[in-house]
């Protein structure tokens, strides 16, 4: 992934934590996300003495862009989430708000852009070379994680993860949900073999863009293209099939989504709306503060 891509992921990632946890660990996350990331992108390419400061600069930046321009737009997300938690739901509705989520992590991407760039334009040989050794750590790390787990215990650990993010919203399920979702999983087309053959190609993608960028000379305006480029590849992969997978999935998580909450009580459908409510509160106070 190339660093722009790396920068909306994070803060996207910590903006939806923010978003679905409203604790006060997640808003101190949010609070010192400048340095979070900053440590966080070091690993990838290790940043130089020159590079440091400036790097820190841009991110405090787009930490304030973002807190005063994306924060208020979860908001608004989760109050159409309030708005529909009482009654059932489609796959199509919850879709949408996959797609709204999508749209702000593009919108972080545009404008960490300019910054990224021009980053990404003086990366020296040895950091594409960490870089290199850093996807490698990674594909590992995600080997023994998910590869080297029986079908059992894949199931498992995605039944586990998926329970306890929808009890973060309804409160504790009960049997026949826990049975409900673990046929849901049973079903899924989520293999880690081909998920990993997919990072691949994105890690493959992005250090052949990433070295066209640095080729002396470039212009800035053929660099941006080449970096607009890999992220929409990274988005939509342009391979048929990788993007037909893609969808698969994401349907699926659409139709995993609109099942648990239609098979969530009253009671359950309350403890959402106050938790909705909540995070909204929380995500006011972050937007709030200066």
């Amino acid at each position: 992934m190339h660093i722009g891509f790396q920068l909306a992921r994070i803060i996207g990632v910590l903006a939806l934590a923010a978003a679905m946890a409203g604790c006060s660990t997640v808003k101190l996350g949010y609070n010192s996300l400048p340095e979070i990331a900053y440590w966080w992108l070091d690993g990838y390419v290790d940043f130089s003495e020159s590079q440091a400061p400036r790097v820190r600069e841009d991110l405090a930046r787009l930490q304030l862009w973002h807190r005063e321009q994306e924060l208020p737009r979860y908001t608004e997300l989760l109050h159409k989430m309030e708005l529909l938690a009482p009654a059932d739901i489609t796959a199509a509705q919850a879709c949408e708000f996959s797609g709204a989520i999508r749209e702000r992590l593009n919108a972080l991407a545009a404008q960490a852009e300019p910054a990224a760039t021009l980053l990404a334009m003086e990366l020296g040989t040895e950091q594409l070379q960490h870089l290199v050794r850093k996807y490698r750590n990674n594909n590992n790390d995600y080997r023994k994680e998910w590869l080297e787990l029986t079908p059992g215990e894949l199931r498992d650990k995605r039944y586990k993860q998926f329970l306890e993010r929808s009890e973060m919203v309804y409160g504790r399920l009960d049997e026949a949900q826990r049975i409900l979702l673990r046929r849901q999983l049973e079903q899924s087309a989520f293999d880690p073999r081909r998920n990993l053959a997919q990072r691949q190609r994105r890690q493959d993608d992005a250090l052949q863009t990433l070295r066209k960028m640095a080729t002396p000379g470039l212009a800035l305006s053929q660099a941006r293209d080449l970096l607009r480029g890999y992220l929409a590849r990274a988005l939509d992969p342009p391979d048929t099939a990788a993007r037909r997978e893609q969808e698969q999935l994401i349907e699926e998580a659409c139709r995993n989504v609109a099942a648990v909450h239609n098979s969530a009580s009253a009671a359950q459908r309350d403890a959402a709306v106050r938790r909705l409510r909540a995070w909204q509160r929380d995500l006011r106070e972050l937007a709030a503060q200066r």
